[in-house]
């Protein structure tokens, strides 16, 4: 459970400096009358006044409300829900994953949508704030860059002030990661955007803030490192691994965020997960008893090559600038230790769907996984690159399905036959409210690792 005292969210939280007792309340009924579990927790000024609560002895699959409480201020009541317990039979697991929310492109139109949606959690891939400064052209441009502990949090103030984006947190619990834009445009590792001396100082402060406004169960993190990979087991039905994509990776290649692979880019030593996530990954998946085993990660996986005249493009930021991780990676989903690999991703800002494969470049190769590529909340992809993006989907047969010019959310829907996933988009971010429609919806069959329309 989580909260943040914070009177003036955007000009530093409006919070004496001192620690205040928080009262919580967890209860079988959305009036409280049932209350199963209730403390004091602390909201310190080392962090921002949020509050952390881990609440253990629950039933598994069952349906909590909460509120918290400080003197006569109370907050409104949330609602959680747990998930079946590790191993025990489960039939059926529904939830949305989304992933970037500009707010200087439009407004979260999809949210009111996704609070009626009928689900156990919401997984958020990354980018849940931009860092970035204030674009005058945008339609809610931002204040200046955040680049320190007050600029952190008061940007997390601005995003999570928006009414739609409350009631969703209201409504579910989440699993969240980070992409970039929780600290600074594509980094990599220890290397920012642009050179910066401070950087990791930058990166520990903005490391401690995603932690101070994120309900997770993690210690808060003391320097410029934060584990935040994991996995979560929905009974027997599914195993779900949470990837950090930014944290230990390798400097992207070949000094280009888009172009071609160069030499470096081939380069085994190089890696997207670091060693220790891949082996721990590895090693769970060789572990893993569920039927689904799905890896939740920030940028796409598949090959995706951009015909632009002679010459082939690759985002380099994706695992098109890893090759050799990706490899690896796919080689050992293909061993088949881990049945049913789905991955899911975002960044891009655009809808995918394909096949992973164990050679992308052989059309008859081994089909080892499925990926999902969530658009974006709100987040626009650069409309001059629509077009190529369109034309080049010809040139990659393993991705099925591609849009970029809406925005929304997936739904997916995970029983043991079959992983159902159906792209959901707004009409439009340039009004405050928008209608909602399933525009594509795709099916993994137990057993069978490739994509097919539903």
């Amino acid at each position: 459970l989580w909260t943040r005292l914070a009177p003036e969210p955007t000009s530093g939280g409006g919070m004496p400096d001192a620690d205040v007792p928080v009262r919580w309340e967890l209860a079988r009924d959305e009036g409280l009358r049932e209350v199963v579990a209730e403390g004091v927790a602390t909201a310190t000024t080392a962090h921002g006044h949020s509050v952390h609560v881990d609440v253990d002895g629950l039933d598994p699959v069952t349906t909590y409300w909460y509120r918290f409480t400080v003197g006569d201020f109370e907050s409104p009541v949330g609602r959680t829900r747990t998930l079946p317990a590790p191993g025990d039979s489960t039939e059926r697991l529904a939830f949305a994953f989304a992933s970037c929310q500009n707010r200087q492109d439009g407004y979260w139109t999809a949210y009111p949508h996704l609070v009626e949606e009928d689900l156990d959690f919401v997984l958020f891939l990354g980018d849940y704030i931009y860092e970035s400064g204030p674009n005058p052209a945008k339609l809610r441009p931002h204040p200046p860059q955040a680049q320190d502990l007050a600029g952190y949090r008061d940007r997390y103030g601005l995003y999570k002030g928006d009414p739609g984006l409350q009631a969703a947190h209201a409504a579910y619990p989440w699993l969240v990661i980070w992409d970039d834009h929780e600290v600074d445009n594509d980094y990599a590792g220890d290397v920012p955007e642009e050179p910066d001396e401070a950087f990791l100082e930058r990166r520990a402060v903005a490391y401690q803030v995603w932690w101070e406004h994120n309900a997770v169960r993690l210690d808060p993190p003391d320097g410029a490192e934060l584990v935040i990979h994991r996995s979560f087991e929905v009974g027997d039905l599914a195993r779900i691994f949470l990837l950090d994509g930014r944290q230990y990776r390798s400097d992207q290649p070949c000094e280009a965020d888009i172009g071609p692979v160069c030499e470096a880019g081939d380069d085994p030593a190089r890696t997207l997960l670091g060693d220790e996530q891949e082996s721990w990954l590895f090693e769970g998946l060789d572990r893993s008893d569920a039927r689904w085993n799905v890896l939740a990660q920030p940028v796409v996986m598949s090959k995706v090559a951009i015909p632009l005249g002679e010459t082939t493009l690759f985002n380099l930021d994706q695992w098109d600038g890893y090759v050799p991780a990706r490899t690896r990676l796919l080689d050992h989903l293909g061993q088949g230790q881990a049945t049913n690999p789905i991955v899911l991703s975002g960044d891009i800002h655009v809808s995918g769907v394909g096949d992973l494969m164990a050679d992308f470049d052989d059309p008859g190769s081994e089909v080892v996984g499925a990926e999902f590529v969530v658009t974006s909340i709100s987040s626009l992809f650069e409309p001059a690159f629509i077009d190529i993006f369109e034309a080049a989907l010809a040139a990659n047969p393993h991705v099925k399905y591609g849009e970029a010019r809406s925005r929304g959310y997936v739904r997916c829907e995970v029983t043991p036959e079959s992983w159902r996933a159906d792209f959901r988009y707004v009409d439009g971010i340039d009004t405050e409210t928008s209608p909602i429609r399933t525009a594509s919806s795709w099916v993994v069959e137990d057993g069978r690792p490739g994509v097919r329309s539903a």
